[in-house]
């Protein structure tokens, strides 16, 4: 096993895995010893609950306390629910969530990603540490939203100020918090 454990980076909606900052947190992350995993997600374009958490499943395998995620945007929610499913006394090293959120967003491409039920108890079941990044210029996210997915996961909070939705187009083409985030997860002192 790599020095750090595995990492997965799950990409939103319309997104891949060489988004936005994506590609510079994968190389710090092998530069310390993390095994990183960027799956591109299915249909991104059009996503589903059952499609994305099923690939999840598939595509992970076994996690246990060496495996992080790292999700953003609707990535967030389906790690999220992916963690919900998981069998009884797994546990997870921790999760990194960028831009997410609970609650309605008025967006109905990806509705059932917060319509249908989800028991945030379930996930924390599985997960001891959440950090949740949030911008407060967020055009897609009202901070509300954010803070109110962090309160039900009990995720550190750490806001990035003028970081939009922490895309390219935002100019946010690496990000430094979600990596320090990770490293004390996992324990781990930068290299």
């Amino acid at each position: 096993m790599s020095r750090g454990g595995r990492v997965f980076l799950i990409h939103g909606w319309e997104g891949n895995p060489q988004n936005h900052w994506f590609p510079w947190l994968s190389l710090e992350l092998k530069a310390n010893g993390f095994e990183v995993n960027a799956p591109q997600m299915p249909h991104a374009g059009e996503p589903r609950v059952l499609e994305w958490t099923r690939f999840l499943e598939r595509y992970v395998g076994k996690p246990n306390r060496h495996t992080y995620f790292v999700g953003h945007s609707l990535g967030c929610i389906a790690i999220a629910r992916h963690l919900a499913e998981l069998p009884a006394r797994v546990k997870v090293g921790g999760c990194v969530f960028v831009a997410g959120f609970s609650g309605r967003l008025n967006i109905p491409e990806i509705k059932e990603f917060y319509e249908l039920p989800f028991d945030p108890n379930q996930a924390k079941a599985h997960c001891d540490k959440f950090t949740m990044i949030f911008s407060d210029n967020d055009p897609y996210v009202p901070i509300e939203k954010s803070l109110e997915f962090a309160k039900q996961l009990g995720a550190k909070t750490i806001l990035e100020r003028g970081k939009g939705h922490f895309t390219t187009r935002d100019g946010v083409k690496a990000l430094p918090s979600a990596f320090s985030a990770l490293l004390k997860m996992g324990g781990i002192s930068a290299v």
